[in-house]
């Protein structure tokens, strides 16, 4: 990830738009169903976009909501024991999480890139694909599923 600075021009009109796709009242409502189907054991984030990227961008957190969603013995992402601290392996848990999202029946129009998270480039297109996911989750109806099911639409 190289050093940026400033946007100019259409570049920051751009960026603009995409920052306001940003839905605050919809990441509280994330936040309360990876608690909920994870454990107070993943914590929370401080409130806010950077709060949220900066909680879930070594991966570790999606990792632990996907294999929440699935049977015990079946768990699709490996975690390891120490969070990541190298950039390529933070990047590589996001990845592991967006196949394991992907096999689980997120659309690959909902789900975002590893780098609209690790970098913040779109943050919105992140809260998309944990939607979709949690959609997906309540409508399996598998028992895997933990939380309010009025958060998510079937």
């Amino acid at each position: 990830m190289a050093n940026k600075g400033p946007a100019y021009g259409m570049s920051r009109d751009v960026q603009s738009k995409i920052e306001k796709k940003y839905d605050d009242e919809l990441e509280d409502r994330l936040v309360e169903w990876i608690v909920a189907q994870c454990g107070a054991a993943v914590g929370r984030p401080e409130r806010g976009r950077l709060g949220f990227q900066v909680w879930l961008k070594n991966g570790i957190v999606l990792s632990r909501l996907v294999n929440s969603l699935y049977p015990d013995g079946s768990k699709p992402v490996k975690i390891p024991d120490a969070p990541p601290t190298m950039v390529f392996k933070q990047m590589e848990q996001i990845a592991q999480f967006l196949k394991a999202a992907e096999d689980y029946g997120v659309v690959k129009t909902d789900m975002f890139q590893t780098v609209d998270l690790f970098e913040a480039k779109d943050m919105a297109a992140v809260q998309r694909t944990l939607m979709a996911l949690g959609s997906l989750a309540v409508t399996k109806n598998d028992g895997n599923y933990h939380g309010d099911p009025n958060w998510f639409m079937k």
